[in-house]
């Protein structure tokens, strides 16, 4: 027997829409709205299912239209999810359009973000800072309304949701944050971060791989405040999602902890507002409400693919207008009422902020100390001393480490100085070294914790982080072997184009792991990590480099870091020095002969600079002059002024490199290259090395060769005389992008 509350009856957990299907849109019929006029006052109107059905299909009309003008997009899916935004901002979410960054919102993520023209539109009509001119501009060059949504590009929009699974696993993040603040820094009667994290997402986002990564971790953490709206409209690309799918979706979140329920009117929006309220009162599991609606509500092709991902057309957006009572004459039209009614909502907001702030004034007036903590987090500014605690660390221990274990000396003297240092390892703290001595693990019975388990979800791990970036007041880093970041790639490409400061720590660098053989063996990893823009890729050969590359990868508050790390031991070499990380590049061998008498420059990186090293002691010996240079970072390098550039490899000397990797990068900065460009092989880390040529008796020979090679020719190319057409990352970041 159900029982029967507010319109809504429950069966076994599922929530049913009590509103009649012939009240809505049929998909196959032609019934329409009948709207009438109403002579009672805006607020009284305002409460009625007949002035929301307005409002929800202006909307419709409104993201239609926007789709129409730019001659692409997707509105298929604004048209079936409008009365899902409209409950969200009616009166579920907390917003304050005058501040967007409000610390204590609702955060919102539209993780379908091909249906962005309907998060436009609200962001529009809730008095956000995009105008209807903007709304025109949809998907044009340099407009505030991308094809997908940018964080950084229009206000309100905290995530980039283009890859579909990327915006639910962002969300997962945003709920650790707020979770792990909240026990941080609430006390009893000052709430001061206590809210929900709102989602909207599609069948797509539900089937990648990454969701169902971020949704295991997010049942097992409880994260209560993650409110997931699917829209369960059953039309993918292709047709039909019976095409490709037959899961019990529920069922399957149901197995991973979470709390799941059920609107089967998806055209009503009160059914989904007490869904909504239903899942907000769940606060041990975080919620997934299904939400059945028709794709293209209203529109001619409704309820097929032909309305997912092209404009409707002339025809199709008169017939659309005229059976929702709108001028079909107009474009991009807003009712007078409908403006009023959500600038109250605006209004209730700006009042719902400023009930915060005096609170927060209170808070700092009793806990003063922890008020200025939690300013500092939230706006980014990194402690004082943090650096000098870093760098004042000493690397000789007297004996052998491996830069996986500088890396945990790192990050524990960080997280001492920094304690928004937060983050974790997927499965392999042991050989990753990443956990931190002074805090517990996060979980639902200690979320102060700061060290998450992310469990072998290494796709998951990166984009939750992303998130915790978006979100603001950790610094997030995370790590896995080197290799596995490739299963992390999708999420690692959007913390460069959010420009997010996530921290990849990553060990097992090279073939110099050893027995694993090659499916852990990175040997292509490097190069594609180097090709992404607006990303720096650290290889530190010692102690003192592990620590410079961690004092500028914090510094790098709008681009990720990939800080590379072997798992065999690696001597400390006397004249590295982590300042000089900074500059990218720099020398690092005792010889001090002139340009003019150098006979070769070696530059290498990681586990092979120390070998590099003693190559060029035997080639001294048989009265060679040689430079070694080191060279952490060629992101780094390629921002320093041509000068030091050219002081450091200059012109007239054959340059070899040698590193333990594909070759293709290293073709921008020397004349041979010594590296490896096939899989590796299982051995022992020194047979395996010494097997492809990593060795002091080979690479002597190798370099007599290309100094031989030169003689012959009697002259060496120049690398700095040719065009530079290609913007480096800090360039990118100048322009926006």
């Amino acid at each position: 027997m159900a029982s029967q509350t507010k319109g809504i009856n429950f069966f076994n957990g599922c929530l049913d829409v009590s509103r009649s299907l012939s009240e809505s849109l049929s998909v196959a019929g032609c019934n329409e709205y009948h709207i009438h006029e109403d002579t009672s006052s805006d607020s009284e109107e305002f409460e009625s299912e007949e002035f929301e059905d307005i409002c929800i299909n202006n909307v419709r009309v409104l993201a239609a239209d926007m789709v129409q003008k730019a001659g692409s997009g997707h509105p298929g899916a604004p048209m079936g999810c409008a009365p899902m935004a409209h409950a969200l901002w009616k009166r579920i979410m907390n917003y304050n359009p005058n501040n967007p960054d409000w610390w204590n919102r609702d955060r919102f993520i539209l993780s379908n973000g091909h249906a962005c023209a309907l998060m436009y539109s609200m962001l529009h009509l809730t008095g956000y800072d995009l105008s209807l001119d903007d709304l025109k501009n949809f998907r044009q060059l340099n407009s505030r309304t991308p094809g997908h949504p940018e964080n950084g590009m229009t206000p309100g929009v905290e995530v980039a949701t283009g890859p579909l699974g990327q915006g639910i696993s962002n969300a997962v993040g945003m709920a650790i944050c707020e979770r792990h603040l909240n026990a941080l820094f609430n006390k009893p009667g000052f709430a001061i971060i206590d809210h929900n994290v709102y989602v909207i997402c599609g069948d797509g986002c539900l089937q990648e791989g990454v969701s169902a990564e971020s949704a295991s971790i997010a049942g097992h953490l409880g994260l209560g405040k993650l409110i997931v709206l699917w829209d369960d409209n059953s039309t993918t690309i292709d047709g039909s999602t019976e095409l490709s799918t037959s899961e019990d979706v529920l069922k399957r979140y149901e197995a991973y902890g979470w709390h799941t329920s059920h609107v089967l009117d998806g055209s009503d929006s009160r059914a989904i507002e007490e869904a909504l309220k239903w899942a907000k009162a769940e606060v041990l599991r975080p919620s997934i409400i299904q939400v059945t609606t028709v794709i293209g509500h209203g529109s001619q092709k409704q309820g097929t693919a032909a309305v997912h991902g092209s404009p409707l057309g002339a025809n199709d957006i008169r017939f659309l207008k005229k059976r929702f009572k709108m001028d079909p004459e107009k474009t991009f039209a807003v009712k007078d009422k409908v403006k009023r009614y959500y600038k109250e909502r605006k209004q209730a907001g700006e009042g719902k902020e400023e009930v915060w702030k005096s609170l927060f004034s209170r808070y700092k007036m009793l806990y003063p100390e922890l008020a200025s903590e939690l300013q500092r987090r939230m706006d980014g500014r990194l402690a004082d001393g943090w650096k000098e605690k870093l760098l004042g660390l000493n690397p000789n221990t007297g004996k052998l480490l491996a830069t996986r274990a500088h890396s945990r000396r790192a990050l524990n003297a960080i997280a001492n100085v920094l304690p928004e240092l937060m983050g974790g390892c997927a499965d392999l703290t042991p050989s990753c070294q990443t956990w931190l001595d002074c805090s517990s693990s996060f979980s639902s019975q200690c979320p102060e914790g700061r060290y998450i388990r992310f469990g072998v979800r290494e796709h998951a791990m990166a984009a939750i982080c992303n998130g915790m970036f978006a979100y603001g007041g950790v610094r997030p880093y995370c790590a896995t072997f080197l290799q596995f970041i490739g299963y992390a790639l999708g999420a690692v490409r959007v913390s460069s184009l959010s420009r997010f400061g996530v921290i990849y720590v990553m060990t097992h660098d090279s073939i110099g792991l050893g027995e694993d053989g090659p499916t852990h063996q990175p040997v292509e990893l490097l190069e594609q990590l180097r090709a992404q823009p607006n990303l720096v890729v650290f290889r530190p050969a010692d102690g003192r480099e592990t620590y410079g590359a961690y004092a500028v990868a914090l510094e790098l508050c709008q681009t990720p870091s990939v800080i590379c790390l072997t798992r065999q031991n690696v001597p400390e070499i006397r004249t590295t020095a982590a300042a000089k990380v900074a500059l990218g590049a720099y020398i690092i061998s005792h010889s001090r002969e002139e340009s003019s008498l150098l006979d070769l420059i070696l530059i290498g990186t990681g586990s092979e600079l120390a070998l590099c090293l003693q190559v060029a002691d035997q080639l001294s010996r048989q009265g060679k002059h040689t430079r070694v240079v080191s060279m952490p970072s060629m992101e780094l390098f390629a921002q320093q002024s041509e000068d030091y550039q050219r002081e450091i490899l200059p012109d007239g000397v054959p340059i070899m490199s040698v590193e333990a990797a594909s070759t293709g990068p290293w073709k921008t900065y020397s004349h041979a290259q010594w590296g490896i460009d096939r899989f590796g092989a299982s051995a022992p880390s020194s047979l395996c090395l010494e097997y492809f040529g990593f060795s002091v008796p080979n690479l002597v020979k190798q370099c007599k060769e290309v100094m031989s090679f030169y003689q012959k020719i009697g002259s060496v190319p120049s690398l700095w005389n040719r065009p530079k057409l290609v913007l480096g990352f800090m360039e990118m970041q100048r322009i926006g992008r």
